[in-house]
């Protein structure tokens, strides 16, 4: 997928959307997510033009990737959820719903987040059972 210089986080980035600024220094920009799913919902981007994670991890400098690690820390202390806990969760692809083309991380907490997904059916293709990870010999 390409990078879509008028996706909606860009258009944020260039003042043209507003937001409700949370975070920024020279490589990451945060702002609370308007489609807030919990008390804290922060949705936090890098600068730079990238796709997704995997087109961060691949192409980011070490500089970027330092500080988007450090920008949710920070936040999630700064929101107060750092210490009853919080989740970091970012969608990759279309079997994932990304929903926006420009990688963000979102940052979720404030109530009892429940489990991560539901368990996954048995015979789902593609699902592996926990103990077949393990070598057995």
């Amino acid at each position: 997928m390409a990078y879509d210089r008028n996706n909606v986080f860009a258009r944020i980035l260039r003042g043209e959307i507003p937001c409700n600024k949370v975070y920024e220094d020279e490589h990451v920009f945060a702002f609370d997510d308007i489609t807030a799913r919990a008390p804290t919902h922060v949705l936090v981007i890098p600068k730079g033009e990238y796709v997704s994670l995997d087109d961060f991890s691949e192409k980011a400098s070490a500089e970027e990737i330092s500080a988007m690690v450090r920008a949710l820390g920070h936040i999630a202390r700064a929101r107060g959820v750092a210490a009853s806990g919080y989740r970091i969760l970012s969608n990759t692809g279309p079997a994932a719903h990304q929903e926006v083309p420009h990688f963000h991380i979102h940052v979720v907490g404030g109530r009892d987040l429940g489990p991560m997904l539901p368990r996954a059916d048995q015979s789902s293709p593609g699902t592996v059972e926990a103990g077949s990870l393990v070598n057995r010999h």
